[in-house]
């Protein structure tokens, strides 16, 4: 009797020990923001086996944002220089062609971009004539890098304000501050940004004018045919005719 209880102690110790020493099971692979261990380990006052699961904690894994890097665009045509006289014949006819003054439209580009076919603002506004991206995919323009397509949208979006506004100042306070902010204050918004860009194309666009008026021929001077004395006939007292011009009446 005592043999057997000695050896089933032994037997009781023995498992316990390979308890301690070996069973430490995994379980199966969980989702992977969690990870569980079942541990099976003795209590210190009963000697019983006692199951626990170890619950490791979430590695949240550190996310390096790295800057965009956004590829240089190619214009659909060679390079232009911003002088250049095919830009600037493309302008007066697109000016034209949607009924707007091009000297106006010379007047926005020149505050916008200063002919700057790659100008982008602090605020995202590209090109020429500093298209925001949404204004752009509103008026279907694919490249606002392309200072041919840029153009012709940004003519046709000032032609829409103009109609819109049936004012100038209007038109350009919408087209730089946007056409719910000039309907919401019911004129020129008080914004800084905005009374200058006013200011500063309105005031260009005055003197191009004058510039203009000044240097166009003025109206063509007819000159009147010289003026002949009359003719006088008369017939002297032996019946002879005479013709002479008078020099007056």
């Amino acid at each position: 009797m005592f043999r057997n209880n000695y050896m089933r102690s032994c037997f009781n110790a023995a498992a316990a020990t390979l308890a301690l020493s070996s069973l430490v099971v995994a379980s199966p692979p969980a989702q992977p923001a969690q990870q569980t261990t079942l541990v099976v380990r003795a209590d210190r006052r009963s000697g019983r086996l006692v199951r626990t699961v170890a619950v490791k904690p979430r590695a949240i894994p550190q996310v390096v944002v790295q800057p965009r890097v956004v590829p240089a665009v190619t214009p659909s045509r060679a390079p232009v220089n911003p002088w250049h006289t095919d830009l600037q014949r493309f302008v007066e006819q697109t000016a034209r062609r949607y009924e707007v003054d091009p000297l106006l439209i010379d007047a926005v580009i020149r505050v916008e971009s200063n002919y700057n076919p790659y100008a982008i603002s602090p605020k995202g506004a590209r090109g020429v004539m500093q298209l925001m991206p949404a204004t752009a995919r509103r008026l279907q323009v694919a490249n606002s890098f392309d200072p041919w397509q840029n153009i012709d949208g940004g003519v046709r979006y000032l032609r829409y304000l103009l109609d819109l506004f049936s004012s100038e100042r209007l038109a350009l306070a919408a087209y730089n501050a946007g056409e719910g902010a000039v309907f919401r204050y019911g004129n020129v918004p008080p914004y800084p940004e905005t009374m200058h860009y006013v200011r500063q194309v309105g005031k260009r666009y005055g003197a191009a004018r004058q510039a203009a008026e000044k240097a166009a021929p003025g109206p063509a001077k007819t000159t009147r045919p010289p003026e002949h004395p009359p003719i006088r006939q008369y017939t002297d007292g032996q019946g002879r005719v005479h013709y002479e011009t008078r020099s007056g009446p």
